[in-house]
C-alpha cells in the first residue's frame, strides 16, 4: 500500500499548490504540514529544505526528500503516473513538456513573482523596475497566448504537467500586477480559455478548497494579506511604515 507523501507548505504562495493540482490529479495519496511563512528559514523545515522555500516532499516509500516545485513535479510524474497521465512517453512530446515545465519555473515564477514584489510588498515604489517586471510578465503571457492560438493545450492533444504548471501563477496574475481581477486576461484570449479549463478541474476546485481552509487557519486573506488588512495600499503603507504585519483578530 502507498503511505501518504508528507507535503510542506505555507499557504499563501502559489507554488505549492502546482504540486498539490498534480497529487490530486494523479490521486496519490499525500499529507500537509501546513506552517506559517514567517518559519520558512526556521527548523524544523531548513532541515528539509537549507534553501527554505515551499514546497519539498518527504516520501516515505523511496525514502526521498525533495524540494522545487519543479523537480517534485518531475519526480511524481516519473514515480506514480503509471498510466501516463499527464505526459506522454514519445520523444518530441517528452521534451517539449520539460522545456515548457523550464519555461515555467525559468519564466513566470521569477518575473511574476518579482513584479509582485515591486507592485505589493518592496518598501518604496520604484517606477523603473515596476515598468520592467510588468513588462517581462505580459511579454511571457503573450507567448503563451500566441503558442496557444488554435491549441488546447501547450503540448498534444490532453492536458499534462506542463499546462497545470503554469496555472497557479496566473491565478494570482491580478495581484501581481494590481489589475482588476475580471480582466487580468485582457488582450490574452487564448490564455483565458487555457486557464479556465484547468480551473475547472475537479483537482483545481480540491486544491483550492484545502488552500482557503489553511489561510484562514493563519488569519489570512485569499490574497496572502492578514486578515483586518482592507486593501493593498494599506498594506503597502504598513509595510512602508515598518509595523508589524501579522494577522489581526
Amino acid at each position: 500500500m502507498t503511505k501518504p507523501i508528507r507535503l510542506w507548505l505555507t499557504p499563501s504562495g502559489p507554488n505549492p499548490w502546482k504540486v498539490v493540482v498534480i497529487l490530486e490529479e494523479l490521486q496519490v495519496p499525500y499529507e500537509i504540514k501546513s506552517f506559517k511563512f514567517d518559519d520558512v528559514k526556521k527548523k524544523p523545515f531548513i532541515d528539509i529544505n537549507p534553501n527554505g522555500r515551499v514546497p519539498a516532499i518527504e516520501d516515505p516509500n523511496h525514502d526521498l526528500t525533495l524540494w522545487e516545485s519543479g523537480a517534485i513535479i518531475t519526480y511524481l510524474i516519473e514515480q506514480y503516473n503509471p498510466n501516463r497521465l499527464l505526459t506522454y512517453d514519445t520523444l518530441k512530446e517528452k521534451h517539449h513538456l520539460n522545456q515548457w515545465l523550464h519555461f515555467q519555473m525559468s519564466g513566470q515564477g521569477p518575473y511574476w513573482g518579482t513584479a509582485g514584489w515591486f507592485n505589493v510588498l518592496h518598501h518604496e515604489k520604484l517606477p523603473s523596475a515596476i515598468e520592467r517586471y510588468n513588462a517581462q510578465v505580459l511579454r511571457v503571457l503573450g507567448v503563451l497566448d500566441k503558442w496557444l492560438d488554435g491549441k488546447e493545450w501547450l503540448v498534444g492533444d490532453k492536458i499534462t504537467y506542463a499546462d497545470l504548471a503554469w496555472a497557479t501563477w496566473n491565478d494570482r496574475l491580478d495581484s501581481v500586477i494590481l489589475c482588476p481581477a475580471d480582466n487580468k486576461f485582457e488582450g490574452l484570449p487564448n490564455v483565458k480559455a487555457w486557464h479556465e479549463r484547468m480551473t475547472s478541474r475537479p483537482s483545481w476546485k480540491k486544491a483550492m478548497e484545502i488552500r482557503a481552509k489553511l489561510m484562514d487557519e493563519q488569519g489570512l486573506t485569499w490574497e496572502g494579506r492578514p486578515e483586518g488588512i482592507a486593501s493593498h495600499t494599506e498594506y503597502e503603507t504598513m509595510i512602508a511604515a515598518g509595523e508589524d504585519t501579522s494577522a489581526r483578530g
